[in-house]
């Protein structure tokens, strides 16, 4: 009894003495804070000093045996409870550290180009190794703790961020090549559907599983480094092509949306262009109707581009449908409820009949709507044609029409045959030919009536006599030998020859004659002569 109170005593006081150690109180400051180095060799070695004989031995060493060794166990097991709490820290500590350094050696290996699979491999194995060495750093001599909660948790949170770096690493690469195969379908696709030729399907086609195939082939050796299985390989490939298909269908979408802008655009450069892409001329000559046939013709053609999405090269008669009801026959839709089910008419429906739903863009009630717009918004441009043309027929034919000039060639015969007998009448007819042109000329008849038919009108009677009598003084001044008001004509063009001469010819001194009277009476001359047109011709 006296031994297992004393050695009870003995041990409750050296444990209080353990609580309060100040190599103790210490270790587990540091330990709390981060890792620390040598915990294992520092808390034995404060254990060993409290179990001793120094200190526990020494003062129970005269007690029963059985009893002391009871009593140093209980004392023992009540220490490595108190610091306990500590080892599971500082295996805590180490866990997060070497998950941290698992993170960014994984993160330098991908940086590098390794393999993805590989960079794990090696990364976790590193980790683990440096993780069971700290952990081995940490036993202590007195208890055997088990750590393998703590591996496991490790391995728990390094496979957690595995999958992690994995869904993003692959999420990554999906939407890359996703990026590149867009980059490289939206411009050629957008350009095919824009020129609209009868290959814009087949192309696309081409063009799609050509960019497809370039992408799979370096998507395959980039997720080879991943070591997913065949299934998950294979679904990733298959992704990659199911969005390149579903970028051409939204492409194609968005095109049917801005189809009517498509055509009128087409119909205005088919029609105001010929074939070498030259602005026409409505001079009369073009056949308007072939033209706009052919301009609409290709604007159709548009339409049924965009009408159904065409990447299974399954064949349908869309184009056919639309060209035969709408271009070449009339729009009329028939009931449904006819007794001849070949009376229906294909447009009256809201699908196609080779064409699934998912398929369609625009169903066939849309296209004769889109159609009827697209000809409301046209006809003004072939009425426009149709009165330039005119016009330009109009202001280019001075001559009365055929039947006009054979029925003055009959009515007026007996008047040719008295004009021949007596050519005296030819030379009247001349002259007031003459004098009607130099009324012509003098009054500037075209620039009276610029401003309107009346004031044409008002101005030309007001100008008619005095223009005459100005015409038949001159004609009379010159019949006389007397020149007319101004510089005479005869004058001017020995000044005109004399300047000529002075600017050909190589003396200084016959260049002296000042270059303004030569341009004046240059100037003079010219005049005149545009003004006296009748008097010239006499002359």
């Amino acid at each position: 009894m006296v031994a297992t109170v004393r050695c009870e005593e003995i041990a409750n006081e050296k444990f209080r003495s353990l609580m309060i150690n100040e190599d103790w109180l210490a270790l587990e400051h540091e330990v709390k804070e981060d890792v620390v180095r040598n915990f294992g060799r520092r808390l034995s070695s404060i254990l060993d000093n409290f179990l001793s004989e120094h200190l526990y031995d020494a003062e129970s060493v005269f007690f029963e045996e059985s009893v002391r060794s009871s009593k140093r166990q209980q004392f023992l097991l009540k220490a490595l409870q108190l610091v306990h709490p500590a080892f599971i820290l500082q295996l805590g500590h180490l866990r997060v550290k070497s998950l941290e350094r698992f993170k960014t050696q994984l993160e330098q290996s991908l940086s590098r180009g390794e393999a993805f699979a590989a960079s794990v491999c090696t990364c976790s194995e590193s980790c683990i190794i440096e993780f069971a060495k700290g952990c081995s750093d940490s036993a202590i001599r007195h208890a055997n703790w088990d750590a393998s909660k703590v591996y496991d948790k490790l391995r728990r949170d390094i496979e957690a961020h595995v999958s992690s770096v994995h869904n993003d690493k692959l999420s990554e690469l999906k939407a890359t090549y996703e990026k590149q195969i867009a980059a490289a379908l939206a411009e050629p696709v957008e350009s095919l559907f824009e020129v609209g030729g009868s290959e814009t399907w087949a192309s696309i086609r081409k063009i799609l599983k050509r960019e497809t195939d370039v992408a799979i082939s370096c998507l395959s050796p980039a997720l080879s480094g991943f070591k997913l299985d065949q299934d998950a390989f294979d679904r990733m490939l298959q992704n990659l092509k199911d969005y390149a298909r579903s970028f051409v269908e939204k492409k194609a979408r968005e095109e049917a949306g801005k189809v009517l802008m498509r055509m009128k655009d087409r119909f205005n450069t088919v029609f105001s262009h010929d074939s070498d892409s030259i602005p026409r001329l409505w001079t009369g000559k073009e056949d308007i109707k072939s033209i706009t046939m052919e301009a609409r013709s290709e604007s159709l053609k548009l339409l049924s581009i965009v009408a159904a999405i065409r990447l299974d090269e399954t064949p349908d008669r869309i184009e056919s449908i639309l060209f035969s009801r709408l271009l070449e026959g009339t729009i009329s839709i028939s009931s449904r409820n006819s007794d001849n089910a070949d009376s229906v008419d294909p447009l009256a429906s809201s699908s196609w009949e080779e064409v699934s739903p998912e398929n369609t863009l625009l169903t066939p009630v849309q296209c004769i709507s889109l159609w009827r717009q697209f000809m409301a918004e046209t006809d003004y441009t072939v009425s426009q044609a149709i009165s330039a043309q005119e016009a330009y027929s109009q202001s280019n034919n001075w001559l009365p029409p055929a039947w006009a000039i054979v029925a003055m060639v009959i009515l007026g015969f007996n008047e040719f045959m008295l004009l021949l007998r007596n050519p005296l009448y030819l030379l009247v007819l001349f002259v007031v030919y003459l004098f009607g042109k130099a009324l012509w000329i003098q009054m500037d008849i075209p620039g009276e009536f610029r401003n309107g038919i009346l004031a044409g009108l008002i101005s030309v009677s007001s100008r008619f006599l005095p223009t005459v009598m100005d015409l038949l003084r001159r004609l009379a001044a010159e019949a006389q030998g007397n020149p007319a008001p101004g510089t005479s004509r005869t004058s001017q063009h020995v000044a005109s020859q004399s300047f000529r001469s002075q600017v050909n010819s190589p003396n200084p001194v016959s260049s002296s004659v000042p270059s303004s009277s030569v341009s004046s009476n240059i100037s003079t001359e010219n005049d005149y002569e545009r003004n006296n047109p009748l008097i010239i011709f006499i002359n």
